[in-house]
Parts: structure tokens; sequence; C-alpha cells
């Protein structure tokens, strides 16, 4: 399985979806745009990862980079490989396939519950309900043809899916103890008391049980991806 990620900075990295990728023995590259800015040939993978990241899809004008990489996506989507996207991700896809992105109601940081909503049968299906690590002030409208997955109280559109390739998450199943310590490291100023912010203490209050929880669920929305792209030759582990 050929893998490519897109990241767009060095502190929100693939988390816990690297040890999927190694157990699937995946081959993986990267488009790091804190570096360099060149894309590849969409048609030389089985599935794209868009990470996620402090900018916004509507800062065209200040990262030249924005556009092409939603040119990248779409096309992506349009030769049915495999996109996930993640937070910043799912919003580049949203934007990538005409949806608007803008400023959510409220900031949305920390562990929050979702709850999933009713989607068709061939659809990836989340918990009930389930507790998820958020860092986001921003949302989207669905694109055409999504479905949407899961919401939350702040937050109406919290994951959806288009057709059987394409999923996006507004939320870090991938997180780890390691990459929620480097957002805090390098995100804390947005710490901003509301609602729906916790504080840095209660972030880091997260036991080991419930990064486990989080990163299963990473794992099996890859399956999922992975086993509906039969080129893949991926076995849902």
């Amino acid at each position: 399985m050929k893998v490519h990620i897109l990241q767009h900075v060095p502190f929100e990295n693939s988390g816990s979806m690297a040890m999927w990728l190694e157990g699937q023995s995946a081959d993986v590259s990267y488009t790091r745009f804190f570096e360099v800015h060149a894309l590849p040939q969409v048609k030389e993978f089985d599935l794209i990862i868009v990470m996620g990241g402090p900018m916004s899809v509507n800062d065209e004008e200040s990262l030249s980079w924005l556009r092409p990489e939603k040119q990248f996506i779409r096309d992506a989507i349009e030769q049915n490989v495999s996109v996930l996207g993640v937070c910043l991700g799912a919003q580049l896809i949203a934007s990538a396939l005409g949806a608007r992105v803008y400023r959510n109601s409220q900031k949305e940081i920390g562990w929050f519950q979702i709850e999933a909503t009713p989607s068709a049968t061939n659809t990836y299906h989340f918990p009930e309900r389930c507790t998820v690590f958020h860092w986001h002030g921003e949302t989207f409208d669905l694109p055409v043809n999504a479905v949407r997955l899961a919401k939350s109280v702040a937050c109406e559109n919290q994951a959806f899916q288009i057709g059987q390739h394409v999923i996006g998450l507004q939320f870090h199943l991938e997180t780890t103890p390691d990459s929620a310590q480097a957002i805090l490291d390098n995100c804390a100023t947005e710490l901003v008391p509301g609602p729906y912010v916790q504080t840095e203490c209660e972030i880091r209050e997260a036991d080991s049980d419930t990064y486990m929880m989080i990163n299963g669920l990473m794992g099996e929305v890859l399956s999922y991806l992975a086993l509906n792209n039969p080129g893949t030759g991926v076995s849902k582990i």
C-alpha cells in the first residue's frame, strides 16, 4: 500500500497512524508544506492522509500552496483514491469540493463528546457516543453528496463521508500523549476561556485508556478506507 501524507506544521504529525501504517508495511511518503511545496502524482497512491494545522483553508493569499493542495485533494477524490482528512484536513476536503469553511460559533479545544448521527448502511459507523480530542475554531458546510457521521454540542458537522473512499474528521483520533504535548507546546495561546475550551491541566488529565480508545477508532477508520480500496491489499487489524 502506497500512502502519501500532507503535513502542514512539524508539530502535527501522523501520531498513532504511524503504528497502523507500519503494521500494514505501507510505503509512506510526505509533502511537508513547511519545507517544500512540491506534490507528487495522485495516481501513484492508494491512500492520501491530510493532516491538521493552525492555518485556515481560506488563507490562499498568504499561503501559496493551498490552491495546489486543494487541487491535489480534488484530483485524488475524482480518481477514487482513498482520502482521510483530519481537522484542517477535513476542512481542506470540504473546501476543495466547493463547501464553505468558516469560523465556528465556539472554539472547541480539549476532550469533548461526539455523537454518531444516523447514516447509510454503507458508511463507517462511530460509537453512539464517545469522547475524543478537539482543537479547532473553524467549521465547514458538508460538501455535495457527503453524509454526516457525527456531531457535537459545539459543532454540528464533526465527521463526514463521501462514497466509500473519503472520510473527513474535525477531531483528532490520532492523538497520543506526545502529540498532545506538541500541540500544547505550540498552540497554548489558543486556550482562551470558553464553554468548550479546556485548560492545559484538563487536557493533560486524559488517561491511557482514553488514548487507546481513540487510537483504536483511528485504526478502524483507516482499515475501513483501505478495505474499500481493493488495490491496497490490506487486511483489517
